[in-house]
């Protein structure tokens, strides 16, 4: 959930679980302010409506079916068959192939089961397919491995930007002299930004979400946030100053990059 100082205005994201249902006492790590903030509220419980029970039918609706009539089966006819003249037939022979000669004495290297021409060694196509198929998630597995390690390259067309395109009339402004990052005296980490969003046109522009990203020393993307502006649209020649705060961030965080949430 988000909270904000009632003093300097600045928002904190905290979990839900650290404030409670009955709410706490909470204190602004920027100025020092103390108020009570009120727990989450829970989401109403969904009514059960009972089921209609199935209609029985009575026994006496049911109309009552005829009994069946048995037809009676014609016997059976027995045909007489008529004799034969003439010479019997023998039956044809039965053919048996030759059987493959077994290979010379002296070739004792050689086995039996080996294949002769012109027969070739089964394959298996299932086996090679499951082999394919293993190799392929190994593979697929150890790059989604060193992806999450060491982070995606920026050489890679699949490379997404991390922030939107630029605004038209709206300039976004966070000087690095306005980000504090400290460890609180709890051993908590905190990083607060302070910036301002300005519509330098002569249109009414309406104000995206804002995106602020923390990187570590080998430049990779370590805690990132959304950062909702408290006014949706901005006249021309207006400004609107942001105050964000957030807490438990990594402790591997070095520098912080603040830009348009992309779409």
């Amino acid at each position: 959930m988000i909270i904000a100082c009632p003093a300097c205005s600045t928002r904190y994201v905290v979990p839900d679980s650290a404030i409670g249902v009955d709410g706490r006492t909470v204190r602004c790590a920027n100025c020092r302010h103390s108020w009570f903030q009120a727990g989450p509220e829970l989401p109403p419980r969904a009514e059960v409506t009972a089921e209609p029970a199935p209609e029985t039918v009575s026994p006496r609706a049911v109309a009552p079916q005829p009994e069946p009539v048995a037809t009676p089966v014609p016997a059976a006819r027995t045909v007489p068959v008529p004799a034969m003249d003439g010479p019997v037939v023998p039956p044809a022979p039965v053919v048996t192939p030759p059987r493959p000669s077994p290979p010379p004495a002296d070739d004792e290297d050689r086995s039996v089961f080996a294949p002769e021409p012109p027969f070739r060694p089964r394959r298996n196509p299932l086996k090679i397919w499951t082999a394919a198929a293993v190799g392929f998630a190994v593979v697929v597995t150890a790059l989604i491995g060193a992806g999450a390690y060491f982070g995606m390259p920026d050489w890679l067309p699949v490379a997404t930007a991390t922030f939107g395109a630029t605004r038209p009339d709206l300039e976004l402004a966070f000087p690095a002299d306005r980000q504090d990052r400290r460890t609180l005296p709890n051993g908590t980490e905190y990083f607060g930004a302070s910036g301002t969003v300005t519509n330098v046109g002569k249109d009414v522009r309406e104000v995206p979400p804002i995106l602020i990203v923390l990187r570590d020393a080998k430049n990779r993307i370590v805690y990132t946030w959304n950062v909702i502006p408290p006014r949706d649209v901005l006249k021309p020649g207006e400004s609107e100053t942001i105050n964000e705060a957030v807490t438990d961030v990594p402790k591997t965080a070095r520098y912080a990059e603040i830009g348009w949430k992309p779409e």
